[in-house]
């Protein structure tokens, strides 16, 4: 039995649709911000592979939240990982590409310098690092820009806006790659049988291709939409935010493909199920 760490957050939904046997705990039946629930959640049932695909993604809150955060984001995955180690079992652990400085303009590979600029992104590095040091058969899943049907995502705050709204200015000097989750579920599915039958662990990148804007990924959303929103680009700096955003997000993913054999998803294609998934 696979034992899922969240269960409203939107890989854990789409890991719950592609794997209906999962076990799934959200908040109700654990909560992560105290001390020794996730161990003992891992030891009530007694899985054979543990995903964590629970965090603290509220960027911007935590830079006034940062105990929150580093509990959710680093105390929690470090337990989750050392009873897994202490069992035997495989843990993966999803991760992010604001672990990184996003200076230049290069695709990230997983040895590059780490650099976060903001407390979301040091506390899923201290994750990481944590999962590491546990000695656990660990996989560490960094990946970006988040879009499915469910949750709070850029999709469907585009769509939302684009209700009422017919121009719109979004940031343009920022650079990554939209992943569908229901590709990150199936990715995490793919590599935790690959562990059970034995193979190692890791850290490895997965973003959706081709690298794009937040601005043009806009336009693209509007496109498959039908909708008539004029996106004017606009530079970071006239769009501030409490915690500052990497202008590189473009994380290359050659190592996911050589060790397990998956590829980068199309984000296009992610979008265009998505949208038929919310009637669109």
């Amino acid at each position: 039995m696979i034992l899922i760490f969240g269960r409203n957050g939107q890989v854990a939904q789409e890991l719950a649709r592609k794997a209906p046997a999962l076990r799934g705990l959200g908040r109700a039946q654990v909560n992560l911000l105290q001390p020794g629930a996730a161990a003992q959640a891992i030891a009530d049932h007694s899985p054979n592979v543990v995903i964590n695909a629970s965090a603290y993604t509220a960027v911007d809150r935590a830079e006034t939240e940062t105990a929150e955060a580093q509990q959710l984001n680093s105390e929690a995955p470090a337990e989750m990982a050392r009873t897994c180690a202490e069992r035997g079992i495989p843990f993966l652990h999803v991760s992010t590409d604001y672990i990184f400085d996003g200076s230049g303009s290069l695709a990230r590979s997983e040895t590059d310098p780490v650099g976060p600029l903001n407390v979301y992104g040091h506390s899923k590095l201290a994750g990481e690092d944590a999962v590491r040091a546990s000695g656990a058969q660990a996989l560490i899943l960094r990946t970006s820009w988040v879009f499915s049907a469910h949750g709070g995502n850029f999709v469907k705050t585009m769509l939302r806006l684009s209700e009422s709204r017919d121009a719109l200015s979004i940031v343009s000097d920022q650079i990554g790659g939209p992943t569908p989750a229901a590709d990150i579920a199936a990715t995490l599915l793919t590599c935790a049988r690959a562990m059970q039958a034995g193979q190692a662990g890791g850290t490895y990148h997965y973003s959706g291709g081709p690298a794009v804007s937040w601005a043009d990924f806009a336009r693209e959303i509007f496109r498959q939409a039908g909708r008539h929103v004029r996106v004017t680009d606009i530079p970071t700096a006239d769009y501030p935010t409490p915690a500052a955003r990497p202008l590189n997000s473009r994380l290359n993913c050659a190592k996911l493909k050589a060790d397990f054999g998956i590829t980068q998803p199309d984000w296009q294609a992610g979008l265009a199920a998505t949208l038929k998934e919310l009637g669109l």
